[in-house]
């Protein structure tokens, strides 16, 4: 498995998005979801995305968190794994609210502590900007759980790029990522992930196969994405993955997957190479 970086961190260029394990409807059984990660590990991948707010509601607030720190248990020596958790969304039943204050984070941090059963969390990141609060207190807030020793790395996710600027002040050395999303067919953190390279900041794309899902549609995007594909005989979301990693060597992209076959496809991709003219087709699809 090719290796990146995030911070002091070399981890798998290709994570597992764990979050489709607890907010699919219906959901694989816990077995099934172990070895879903299971299966992660065992095709290299040493970085797992997850979050205290994926969950189908807030009765099962956690879940996701609780299923991977199980999975993880389960599998054996897990030293090189880095687990990248967030906080500051919130569940209302099963509607999402937001909760940026620096009262909630630290409650919230604690929480996921308990969950994942670790004296520090390995990459803690602010879910998402909440309106209700300034993005300083927030920012002030993510410094202070690095300060206390409760996160060993810090991120942001869904920020533009004077709220990466904002963060880069505030937090300072402690921040080394950026999770925004991004795909074939949602490119609009463009000037994200090119600021991240620009200032070695990881740049994880969430929900990174939007627009190819479907590659047999009509979307043009869509259609030069499987064209790709079968030059190479390989599965449209391979392809997606390998281009995601071409873009910029900050890039670390984290597929999610419910199924085994899925993420050890995913992981694939750290070995397919795609060439120039393939890669100049797809960027401009």
């Amino acid at each position: 498995m090719q290796k990146r970086r995030i911070g002091n961190r070399t981890v798998s260029a290709v994570g597992l998005g764990a979050m489709p394990l607890s907010t699919k409807d219906p959901r694989p059984a816990p077995e099934e979801a172990a070895a879903v990660v299971h299966a992660a590990l065992d095709a290299g991948v040493t970085l797992i995305d997850t979050a205290d707010a994926y969950s189908h509601t807030e009765a099962d607030f956690g879940h996701n968190e609780e299923l991977v720190a199980r999975a993880l248990a389960s599998y054996g020596s897990v030293d090189d794994v880095l687990v990248a958790t967030k906080g500051g969304h919130t569940r209302h039943g099963a509607e999402w609210g937001l909760d940026g204050s620096p009262a909630y984070l630290r409650r919230a941090c604690e929480a996921s502590l308990r969950r994942l059963g670790v004296e520090a969390i390995g990459l803690y990141q602010f879910h998402r900007p909440d309106p209700a609060t300034p993005w300083e207190e927030s920012m002030g807030a993510l410094r202070g759980l690095v300060d206390d020793g409760l996160v060993q790395l810090a991120g942001i996710s869904n920020a533009d790029v004077d709220q990466i600027d904002t963060a880069r002040e505030i937090v300072g050395d402690a921040l080394f990522s950026v999770q925004n999303q991004f795909s074939p067919d949602w490119r609009s953190s463009a000037d994200e992930l090119a600021h991240c390279a620009e200032h070695g900041l990881a740049f994880l794309p969430w929900s990174p196969f939007g627009g190819v899902s479907a590659a047999k549609s009509l979307g043009s995007t869509a259609q030069e994405f499987a064209a790709v594909a079968d030059e190479l005989g390989v599965s449209v979301y391979r392809v997606t993955v390998a281009w995601h990693l071409a873009q910029a060597d900050v890039v670390l992209p984290i597929p999610g997957a419910s199924r085994k076959e899925s993420i050890t496809d995913s992981a694939a991709a750290a070995d397919l190479t795609l060439t120039t003219a393939q890669l100049a087709r797809l960027n401009t699809a």
